[in-house]
């Protein structure tokens, strides 16, 4: 029965270290550098409509979806929307490469670690690209939308 329990507490507690992040929870915050070094948080965009995309240079997947970002960003960024661009890049120089070949114009953070990346971990994060749709509040919205699902929660978000 001992150890029945213990490995029922394992099994318990993995799971809930591992799993991701529901909608309707808080967003857990991210601190990291930036581009440039400076140290950047989500909380610090409280009050705006924040998309956090979770990506790496070396993501086939998601370097095509970068251009439907950029062309998003256009979009909604002068109506109210963030994009925060969390890249697990190891390498500094191909993660500010890519930045710069892919024209990314919105925040860029660089959490360094790989798949042992603290942010990854915060949010589940298990594939990339991911991303997480924060609400002027601070809440996660939606997870991994795309294309006009993503769209109309963008618009209603920025309409509250």
């Amino acid at each position: 029965m001992k150890n029945f329990l213990i490995a029922f507490l394992f099994i318990f507690l993995s799971q809930a270290v591992f799993s991701q992040v529901k909608e309707n929870d808080a967003a857990p915050e991210i601190t990291l550098p930036g581009i440039s070094g400076e140290t950047i948080n989500l909380s610090s965009y409280k009050g705006k409509v924040v998309l956090i995309d979770f990506w790496a240079s070396w993501c086939g997947p998601c370097r095509r979806n970068n251009p439907h970002l950029v062309k998003f960003y256009k979009k909604y960024h002068p109506k109210g929307l963030e994009i925060l661009g969390v890249s697990l890049d190891n390498n500094q120089d191909a993660w500010k490469a890519a930045v710069k070949h892919d024209k990314l114009e919105w925040i860029q953070l660089n959490d360094n670690k790989g798949w042992n990346a603290t942010s990854a971990n915060a949010y589940g994060v298990d594939a990339i690209p991911a991303s997480f749709l924060i609400d002027k509040n601070g809440i996660i919205y939606s997870i991994n939308k795309v294309g006009p699902e993503l769209e109309e929660e963008v618009k209603l978000l920025l309409k509250k």
